[in-house]
């Protein structure tokens, strides 16, 4: 019987197309309109997606060619991931500034620019204290994909088998923001193989997931310092900045006292979380060129570097707990592999906040640079390996895998956002995948010492 001509047609044109999705040219995100152009400037209130911009075309996209073990022998063993909560909605502290900013644009304003007549017309203040930083859609769906994702390049050890069996770990901070993000992450696994019948459980343990609330040196020294962040305060008043406020003035033809570092920065995150949450290229963000992008930025950066990175020792020391929690998991699943048994705890998923990885990270020595982050050193900075809309987006994920290479060669991989990092001063070794011994050795001090007892007591001299 022949084959009708239609189903030919179809069967044609299912082919062509077909053909051509595979050579389909990737978009550029910043040939995108629906992307703001400054969207890469937003330090920790990024979208995951401006990191990793392949996920703007297919959000379940990876890539297991970057892995790169040193002999296909070499089997995944256990993985650890500590990864940041998903897109939230502001603090009630931010949506406070963004209102006043919001009631002088509507009352104080007197631009004629088009974007200005929609923010004033069109736009409404939507954004209410009570949201206070807690998890939206988007950030529901960061942790599911993510999930989905992380299956695909692990398959062996996040896999249904593993999850059913109990070799699947998941530990929260207790903010709502954290436990929501962590029983997405578990939906995203228990929607992708189906399981209906079973549920996982999750332990919430601050004291892993928010040391820097414990840490008493810390929060003595930094975190209620007002003096601890004096090079922040001193760039935000400082010629760069003002040169910032005094250009949004401009644009909405205000008085310059009336904008202030403040309202400006509330005017950056406004454009933000409305790409962030909405994804929504709002007429918040022509308010910003990108040199004013960059100078937000690094305001943020400063910030971040001061108070939870390589500004004082104690930022970094506070991290000392989950530091040992990790290498205790691994040390558990080496030993474990080596006397033949089954690795026990196959992985294990920490959901915390930025504040929770960016100590670790610096323990670690990543993206530390030869001159610290000051307030005068803006313009010699343009370079800097330091930045945290690379580091520290919505759903950023810091994952330690271990490796068995056979003959008792053991592997760590380190992935930052997905993608292979080297651990800094290890640079020589084979590959990206250095022996575990040899990271063990590497950090020696620290896992010797490094007590988070001893480093947050008061009795510490000062940072």
């Amino acid at each position: 019987m022949p084959i009708p001509f239609w189903k030919i047609l179809f069967l044609h044109l299912t082919i062509i197309t077909g053909f051509c999705c595979c050579f389909h040219i990737k978009e550029n995100p910043q040939d995108n309109p629906n992307i703001p152009a400054i969207a890469k400037y937003f330090s920790t209130k990024g979208r995951y997606e401006e990191v990793n911009p392949y996920l703007i075309e297919d959000i379940l996209a990876v890539n297991r060619s970057i892995l790169q073990p040193p002999s296909a022998q070499c089997r995944e063993i256990h993985l650890t991931a500590v990864i940041r909560h998903g897109t939230r909605y502001p603090t009630s502290k931010n949506v406070k500034k963004m209102q006043k900013l919001y009631d002088i644009v509507l009352h104080n304003a007197s631009g004629k620019a088009s974007w200005l007549r929609e923010i004033q017309t069109q736009w409404t203040m939507w954004y209410t204290e009570d949201m206070d930083g807690r998890l939206v859609q988007k950030g529901v769906n960061d942790h599911k994909h993510l999930a989905v994702r992380l299956s695909k390049l692990f398959p062996s050890l996040v896999s249904e088998e593993k999850l059913r069996g109990g070799f699947i770990k998941f530990i929260t901070s207790s903010k709502h923001r954290c436990v929501n993000s962590t029983l997405s992450f578990k939906a995203g696994l228990t929607e992708l193989w189906a399981i209906t019948d079973k549920e996982f459980d999750h332990a919430v343990n601050d004291a892993l997931m928010r040391f820097f609330d414990r840490c008493a040196r810390f929060v003595q020294e930094v975190d209620k310092n007002p003096s601890a962040l004096s090079e922040v305060d001193q760039f935000r008043q400082g010629p760069e900045m003002r040169r910032v406020t005094e250009k949004i003035a401009d644009r909405l033809r205000v008085p310059y006292n009336v904008i202030t570092d403040d309202m400006a920065e509330a005017a950056f995150y406004l454009c933000a979380y409305e790409f962030a949450i909405r994804t929504v290229n709002s007429p918040w963000c022509r308010l910003f060129d990108e040199v004013d992008a960059q100078v937000m930025e690094y305001a943020n950066d400063l910030k971040q570097f001061w108070k939870r990175a390589y500004g004082y020792d104690i930022n970094r020391k506070s991290s000392c707990i989950l530091f040992h929690d990790a290498f205790s998991r691994l040390d558990k699943a080496a030993e474990e592999n080596k006397s033949g048994q089954q690795v026990t705890e196959a992985v294990t998923v920490q959901v915390g906040h930025a504040e929770t990885l960016l100590p670790l990270l610096t323990l670690l020595g990543f993206f530390e640079d030869s001159e610290a982050l000051t307030s005068k050193n803006y313009a010699t900075q343009a370079q800097r390996s330091f930045r945290t809309s690379h580091m520290l987006p919505y759903a950023a994920n810091l994952v330690l895998v271990l490796y068995d290479c056979g003959g008792g060669d053991l592997r760590l991989q380190p992935l930052l956002n997905e993608k292979p990092v080297t651990f800094p001063g290890l640079n020589n070794q084979q590959a990206s995948i250095p022996r575990y011994q040899d990271v063990r050795e590497h950090y020696r001090e620290l896992l010797q010492g490094c007590d988070f007892e001893t480093e947050c007591q008061l009795s510490k001299s000062p940072a």
